[in-house]
């Protein structure tokens, strides 16, 4: 894990891959959580034997906004950020989805430092997110995750 404590440390990572987070196996109750959560119980997501029997997949998927809403959990594993008042998940931008994630499946987040800027105290960050499928080459997310931090 790397420890960032100033804008300037930030600053000095600036198109850095630095590192990835341990691996997050989905299975299939968090998929069932999520889709308690937000309402979305399509049948490719909750209902294992028919998704065995008639899914190209073979298999439950998850949503593609649970393995979205695992980045700031994953990113915590890969960047300790000190000394804020606050963090505010700002964005994703240039987001493309590459492959599904199937229940049981491990995946890891991958994450390179694009910018930092400093906006008059507040800084905002772009971090490149790739999220992995364990022994699998096609990403199952591309994006750019954009965060926003008041250092003290």
């Amino acid at each position: 894990m790397i420890i960032i404590n100033n804008f300037d440390e930030y600053k000095l990572l600036e198109g850095t891959l630095v590192g990835a987070s341990s691996w997050h196996r989905i299975d299939q109750n968090q998929i069932n959580l999520f889709a308690d959560a937000t309402l979305d119980h399509q049948w490719i997501h909750t209902d294992e034997k028919k998704a065995t029997e008639e899914s190209p997949y073979h298999s439950t998927i998850a949503h593609g906004y649970l393995t979205l809403s695992l980045i700031p959990y994953l990113w915590k594993q890969i960047a300790e950020v000190r000394n804020i008042s606050m963090e505010i998940n700002y964005g994703i931008e240039n987001l493309r989805f590459g492959q599904p994630v199937k229940a049981n499946d491990e995946v890891s987040l991958e994450a390179t430092i694009k910018t930092v800027n400093n906006l008059k105290g507040t800084v905002k960050v772009v971090v490149g997110a790739k999220l992995i499928i364990k022994n699998q080459i096609k990403p199952v997310y591309t994006g750019d995750v954009v965060f926003l931090y008041h250092f003290l």
